[in-house]
């Protein structure tokens, strides 16, 4: 396999950075204030590409979280009862604050996730976009009128804020989480406590700084940034807590799973959208090369790392061996390295343990007798959490890359022969989030977009994601949409409200 690598870099760009991180917030957001840990411990954020700690953040525990919990609840008391036209203006600052800062924001996206820096500038967009959105939105909360059964009654329907909830966001899209979660809850009139990975706070605090420079409210919007020691409790602190009132975690379906049992404690409103095992269904009438392009900007943007990534390709017999050699000569293209670097458009795993994890899904397969097209291994000569580009075939469904979801850059190619065998597999999975195909048959396209198991479905498009499009899955992928109008009914109560012996 040919992996171009460039050592050209761009001096602007990586001047920029450097000038910008003395700048970065490196402590938590919570009652307004920026603040270290009551125990004054802290951890350390890490470029994933190098391997180098780039900012050092306070590492709260619940005791820091609950004095974020009560600022929020305080805040809420005024939050809510301004006007959809006043949080609408605040928003709207808060976007054009965000728009401006762009390029900072993608430069700290690619320092702390790895991106290449294009792709980062592409999160930028799509994440301040939901700030746009919402801050239309907040004037579009209509309630309903009914028409009365009784003479003597009419019938009213009202939306109102939730209360304060909490947001645990994902490493994976760092600044387009939380603006899609806090942009919907503070348009409603909710407040939010704020937890982001580990991995990446920075971007968090950054937004939440952009965010008082707007003029939000102090407590409206906390950010309690933490280790992953910490994690699990704080996790179980807002979801168990009556003072929050409703959850909304993007991650894996595991933990996703365990926090929704945490939140039956209380009844509280909860919105998951967890992992995905996303079928690519070519058809032998599809155009190729199409499906080629819309599969490289499925699996691998951000080195295969989103939710929505291709995960299966599943190709009809007639075009597989087409298909494999134009995929494989498209994946000899990518440009491996450090995202800050011009040219750059494959980037590092997240972690080790994701690597590692990899390594895992990869080596099962070859040991179950897969044949490895290209790649296969861990690319060490670029840093210990880049892995090649890899490109299997021959699978078998006892492999773990036929059930698990591989949140890496590897590429796997099954057969079939009937569109019905096809979705069987598309489908052999509890996972439902977002599947692609691409046929040109439109009586077939109607057919399979209504038959897959999904959320979401791509029809020749491998890249589905907009803000004004509702974005979940089905089974065990979540509950609940976010963007789109839809994405506010998570942040708001139905209050019905009846006017009794009217006279007319």
């Amino acid at each position: 396999m040919f992996l171009k690598f460039s050592r050209c870099i761009n001096t602007s760009i990586t001047m920029s950075a450097q000038r910008y991180s003395s700048t970065w917030p490196t402590k938590a957001y919570v009652n307004g204030e920026w603040c270290n840990a009551k125990s004054g411990k802290t951890f350390d954020v890490v470029n994933p590409a190098t391997g180098k700690t780039i900012a050092t953040v306070p590492d709260l525990d619940t005791s820091d979280t609950q004095v974020a919990i009560n600022a929020a609840n305080e805040a809420f008391k005024t939050w809510k009862n301004t006007t959809a036209k006043e949080r609408s203006d605040l928003l709207r600052n808060w976007y054009n604050i965000l728009v401006k800062n762009k390029d900072y924001l993608a430069e700290i996206v690619t320092a702390e996730a790895g991106k290449p820096l294009p792709e980062s500038l592409g999160e930028v967009a799509y994440g301040n976009s939901f700030v746009e959105w919402f801050s239309e939105e907040a004037r579009r909360t209509y309630g309903e009128y009914v028409p009365s059964p009784i003479k003597t009654k009419e019938i009213l329907m009202i939306r109102q804020p939730l209360g304060p909830v909490g947001l645990i966001t994902p490493w994976n899209f760092p600044i387009a989480m939380i603006t899609r979660k806090a942009g919907a809850a503070l348009a409603a009139g909710c407040t939010c406590v704020i937890k982001p990975a580990e991995n990446t706070p920075i971007t968090a605090l950054v937004a939440a700084k952009f965010a008082e420079d707007a003029g939000i409210p102090k407590g409206v919007i906390n950010v309690v940034t933490a280790s992953r020691g910490n994690t699990p409790e704080i996790g179980k602190l807002l979801c168990e807590s009556p003072d929050i009132y409703g959850i909304s975690f993007t991650g894996s379906t595991e933990v996703g799973k365990l926090l929704y049992k945490q939140c039956s404690s209380t009844v509280k409103r909860v919105g998951l959208e967890l992992g995905g095992n996303a079928p690519f269904v070519v058809f032998e009438g599809a155009d190729i090369d199409k499906a080629v392009t819309g599969a490289m900007a499925s699996k691998f943007r951000n080195c295969g790392q989103t939710c929505v990534s291709a995960n299966r390709f599943i190709i009809q017999k007639k075009v597989f061996p087409e298909f494999v050699e134009k995929l494989k000569k498209a994946m000899d293209t990518l440009v491996m390295g450090d995202g800050i670097n011009s040219g750059v458009n494959l980037g590092p795993l997240i972690n080790l343990a994701q690597v590692e994890k990899v390594d895992r899904i990869v080596n099962d397969a070859k040991n179950k007798g897969a044949n490895i097209i290209t790649g296969g291994k861990r690319a060490l000569n670029f840093g210990e959490r880049f892995y090649e580009p890899t490109l299997i075939t021959n699978i078998t469904e006892d492999m773990a890359c036929y059930i698990e979801e591989i949140f890496g850059p590897v590429a796997v190619c099954i057969e079939f022969d009937t569109e019905e065998e096809g979705l069987k597999i598309a489908n052999s999975t509890n996972r439902g989030l977002a599947g692609y195909f691409y046929s040109n048959d439109l009586s077939q396209v109607w057919r399979v977009a209504k038959a897959l198991e999904v959320g979401m479905v791509g029809v020749n498009e491998g890249i589905i994601s907009s803000t004004e499009a509702a974005f979940g899955g089905v089974k065990e992928s979540g509950l609940g949409r976010e963007g789109s109008h839809h994405g506010m009914d998570e942040y708001t109560e139905i209050k019905y409200i009846c006017f009794g012996n009217l006279k007319y």
